[in-house]
């Protein structure tokens, strides 16, 4: 904690522009040796990116590497997950069948954060239904240039559109049995992906908005409340993702940096306007996963108080 704070509060806050995801991704894998956590790399990332979107990034690769350790440091992933029926278990339709001494994988994914440029998939798929009707979910860890994958680049969002994203499709990709990863694919690593990229995200966001704070002279207050609740966010961040007392925590982590945020609003007044016009363009992103963390929310208090079951 000590050095990612040493960073946050004393290392120059000047980020160069950025043009590119290759850019982007050097800048990230510059982080790595000196930070070897999860946690800390997005909070360390996020402060050397020059916008949110790239921070976002970070964030959402911590993740990975935080859920998925065996994912190569150096090899950019991507979790492929979200399907023509939507991302809820049931909706999984991308199928993994027994083929000789391994599997195939076949199906089609609508919408992969950063996978036109992952190396790795990370890719959940279904071995049918169990007695109860309920989808057998699997994750599988997939070489993005094996022959079957196909990538097909999405359009640019309005927000955010330095990030790109995919819609993938797997034909009769052959898979090892190693490369199918022990455990349930949803309660294993789907349902708490969610958790963790929440925390890894908003740790890199937190980390940005302190070096634009300390580069553009926001108020100490404010940029020492910025600090502290990423302290916060980096605690949760390595606790269980699947523990209800964590998202009942995370909910009001969540509500602090809402207030945070709102804060900061008179502050931005003082930010270049580049900076400033990407920020008014780009905070939506912040809210895209607000029904559901407020669902998941709901869910844990109601598992506390022994009215709940897991989803």
């Amino acid at each position: 904690m000590k050095d990612v704070l040493r960073l946050l509060l004393t290392e120059a806050p000047e980020s160069p522009s950025l043009d590119s995801v290759e850019a982007w991704w050097r800048r990230h894998l510059a982080v790595l040796p000196r930070f070897p956590a999860p946690a800390d790399q997005a909070l360390a990332s996020g402060f050397r990116m020059d916008r949110l979107g790239f921070a976002f990034a970070s964030g959402y690769h911590a993740a990975l590497r935080s859920l998925f350790p065996q994912l190569p440091g150096d090899r950019r992933g991507a979790l492929c997950a979200t399907e023509p029926g939507g991302g809820h278990p049931n909706a999984m339709e991308t199928t993994l069948t027994p083929a000789g001494t391994g599997w195939r994988l076949d199906g089609q994914k609508t919408y992969v954060t950063l996978g036109t440029h992952a190396e790795v998939l990370l890719v959940v798929a279904t071995e049918g239904r169990d007695a109860q009707g309920r989808n057998r979910l699997r994750m599988v860890l997939l070489d993005a240039k094996k022959p079957g994958v196909h990538v097909e680049p999405l359009p640019a969002l309005s927000f955010v559109p330095e990030v790109p994203h995919a819609a993938l499709r797997l034909e009769g990709v052959t898979v090892s049995t190693e490369d199918v990863l022990p455990g349930d694919g949803y309660t294993r690593y789907l349902r708490p992906f969610r958790t963790v990229e929440d925390c890894h995200v908003n740790l890199a966001v937190l980390g940005w908005l302190v070096k634009v704070g300390r580069r553009c002279g926001w108020p100490v207050a404010l940029r020492e409340e910025l600090v502290s609740l990423a302290v916060l966010m980096r605690a949760l961040a390595n606790e269980d993702p699947s523990d209800p007392g964590v998202h009942v925590a995370l909910g009001g982590a969540f509500t602090q940096l809402q207030r945070a945020l709102e804060r900061c609003e008179t502050a931005w007044e003082g930010v270049d306007v580049e900076t400033r016009e990407r920020w008014q363009r780009d905070r939506r992103l912040l809210d895209l996963a607000s029904r559901v963390r407020m669902m998941r929310l709901e869910s844990a208090r109601q598992k506390l108080a022994g009215g709940g079951s897991d989803d």
